[in-house]
């Protein structure tokens, strides 16, 4: 569908892969209703809109676990726009720790916000999406919706939870022959964004994201594209996709590699960390940021110089050989 003019609204949207989604909307001519739990940074978010792109933007404080909330928050973007074309789900918390050791109230957050919180926009999106005949439904998933990981059971729980749930509203919309209302879903690797320093975190270790880490603006434009060109389900970053097909192939094999990259990787092995429960309850303070200081973009870069020259040095080796061979 096309993007410009479009109403969007974008949940989790003051930080990392919902405020990237939400600025690049802005940027494509999309007016934006952003929501989030923290005021002052929503409202930056929106500023920015603004400001960058001369788009019309709406910032709307919102729990996204509190069904009510997310009833009202989808009412004041058609009481403000008119209608609503374009929802995404990207609202996410996480904890971290062995599952024994891990409070049961930490877990029944995570899933409560990143399970019913897809929930209640879909419930708040979908009536108003079938009522005009049109529109599209983003739910952020993760590669962990595929290959689960050590320590962090509730969000890989949420995570496959959120791919099952699209999964099932593409087939009831088809059978209600509502096909100009699609779900997608989009699945990232590691993102370099606030997220890590935000998690509950019961490990006793510091959590550093897991490399190869991407730039949030490439899940953002994949948001963006898929909202362009509908497709039922989307992997950003290389070492995702090629993740997902190993596992499919050896899933045994990727879950003994998994364990030891998470242990080796994503849990620091020299800074410890006190326990606490991170964002779960309370929104990170200040004005939020898109990225989380983890230089994805630049390692991206690098990986990309890297395999360039990989490549231009096997197409002078290739090309010698031919040459001798020749001869």
């Amino acid at each position: 569908m096309k993007v410009k003019d479009a109403v969007v609204v974008v949940t989790g949207g003051s930080s990392g892969i919902g405020r990237a989604s939400a600025l690049a909307f802005a940027r494509a001519g999309a007016s934006v209703v952003v929501a989030a739990r923290g005021e002052s940074a929503l409202e930056a978010v929106a500023d920015e809109c603004r400001e960058r792109f001369g788009a019309r933007a709406l910032a709307v404080p919102t729990d996204v676990a509190d069904a009510k909330a997310v009833e009202d928050l989808a009412a004041r973007a058609v009481e403000r726009f008119g209608r609503i074309d374009v929802w995404v789900n990207a609202a996410a918390v996480t904890v971290f720790g062995p599952f024994q050791e891990t409070p049961l109230e930490d877990i029944r957050r995570v899933l409560d916000v990143n399970i019913m919180g897809c929930v209640h926009g879909a419930r708040a999106a979908l009536p108003v999406l079938r009522e005009q005949e049109h529109g599209v439904l983003v739910n952020v998933s993760s590669i962990a919706g595929v290959v689960s990981q050590p320590y962090a059971p509730a969000y890989g729980m949420s995570k496959y939870a959120v791919r099952a749930l699209g999964s099932s509203l593409r087939q009831e919309l088809r059978l209600a022959g509502a096909r100009h209302v699609k779900v997608c879903t989009v699945l990232p690797a590691t993102i370099d964004t606030p997220f890590f320093q935000h998690a509950a975190n019961h490990t006793g270790r510091r959590v550093v994201p897991m490399p190869p880490v991407y730039p949030p603006e490439r899940t953002a434009r994949a948001v963006v594209d898929v909202v362009r060109v509908p497709r039922r389900e989307v992997v950003v970053g290389p070492v995702g996709r090629a993740l997902i097909l190993q596992s499919r192939l050896a899933s045994g094999l990727v879950e003994r590699m998994m364990a030891l990259q998470v242990d080796r990787t994503h849990l620091s092995r020299h800074d410890t960390a006190a326990a606490g429960p991170g964002n779960l309850y309370d929104p990170a303070p200040g004005t939020g940021s898109v990225d989380g200081g983890w230089h994805g973009r630049r390692r991206t870069a690098v990986r990309r110089t890297a395999a360039v020259a990989a490549l231009a040095v096997g197409t002078a080796l290739g090309r010698r050989a031919r040459q001798a061979a020749a001869r």
